[in-house]
């Protein structure tokens, strides 16, 4: 009878119940994990089930529980973004192992367009996803009030601002942009320049904050001329660094706020005649691939970008569903409030 109810389809929960004896509530209690049962009815239970093959159908426990078994991740950015930046890439990567160790669903959104935050707006409304997490979030972004609005739990990757009232995960950019002109300054260098991200997302401006506080430390004037404003991708960093070169031509190091502006800026470095790092020395930010293979390899900050993911993932495993998540942030971790950071390293090869 291994696998196969009385009718020789699949065994229900009324034929566990008559093969251990007992009622249908108390094999539900057993199922469910209940306490509220004698160890001798839980064994009776449980070998019934084995006998039986019974498989309890998740999406009728789920629909008891008011709950679907299922989280979005949500990145309010353009597809060709998604896919240029290696960065999205390890977010899920760590999400998807932090999920493996339950019987949670992903539902990856990219939300880059009005039209498509219009649909995504639908969808949650109709409570379809038990959390949200939200990656790569603008301080204008209207997602996290919407969240909120719908009650939606939600946990979110980088502040949007010091203030941030959300749970939420982070890396200590400040800390790892100071870390990474010192280096330049410990190097020799004296006319060090920065491609900053986009200065809504709070990340960048904790990298430019770091930048000028190195330099500060140092006794170096910041320089307003030394400053370009990217957009966290690779035309980005080109631009940024052509208008360096037109203003301070004579600039000896760049720290780019991501390894793709990096990219970038050594292109348009290159074209314009520059080694690096004889000429000018370049370090980027995440530690990416695209840090290991550019040429030469890059200096970058590293993110533990993965380990954000599972703990953005295991934050909202354990206010969804309570115990269900494993794990823990990690003892390396700083708590601020609702945010977790976690530190940063810099990596140093041969650009720098």
């Amino acid at each position: 009878m291994n696998g196969h109810g009385r009718s020789g389809g699949r065994p229900t929960l009324e034929e566990v119940a008559a093969h251990a004896g007992v009622g249908r509530g108390t094999v539900s209690r057993v199922i469910n994990g209940s306490s509220k049962v004698s160890e001798r009815t839980r064994v009776a239970v449980e070998a019934a089930v084995a006998e039986l093959g019974y498989v309890p159908n998740r999406a009728a426990r789920a629909l008891a529980a008011n709950r679907t078994d299922a989280i979005a991740l949500v990145i309010p950015e353009p597809e060709a973004r998604f896919f240029a930046e290696p960065y999205f890439s390890a977010v899920v990567s760590g999400v998807g192992a932090a999920l493996a160790e339950t019987d949670v669903q992903l539902v990856l959104t990219l939300a880059g367009s009005d039209r498509e935050r219009r649909r995504l707006a639908q969808y949650l409304s109709g409570h379809r996803v038990d959390g949200v997490l939200l990656v790569s979030v603008h301080a204008d972004d209207p997602l996290p009030e919407l969240l909120a609005e719908l009650g939606i739990p939600t946990v979110i990757s980088g502040r949007r601002s010091a203030a941030e009232t959300l749970p939420c995960v982070d890396s200590d950019n400040l800390a790892g942009a100071a870390d990474a002109v010192r280096h330049l300054l410990a190097r020799g260098r004296r006319t060090i320049a920065t491609i900053t991200g986009p200065l809504d997302v709070y990340g960048a401006q904790c990298r430019l904050d770091g930048y000028r506080q190195a330099l500060a430390a140092a006794g170096r004037p910041v320089d307003g001329d030394l400053v370009a404003v990217g957009d966290f991708t690779e035309e980005g960093g080109r631009r940024a660094m052509r208008a360096l070169l037109a203003r301070r031509p004579a600039l000896d190091a760049v720290f780019a706020a991501s390894d793709v502006m990096a990219a970038g800026a050594r292109q348009e470095l290159r074209a314009a005649g520059r080694s690096i790092p004889q000429d000018v020395a370049l370090v980027g930010f995440d530690d990416s691939v695209v840090a290991r293979h550019m040429d030469p390899p890059l200096t970058s900050v590293r993110q533990p970008i993965e380990e954000m993911g599972r703990t953005m993932a295991r934050m909202l495993l354990e206010h969804v569903y309570g115990g269900q998540a494993a794990g823990s942030a990690g003892t390396d971790t700083a708590r601020e409030g609702s945010a977790v950071v976690l530190p940063n390293r810099l990596v140093v090869r041969e650009s720098s």
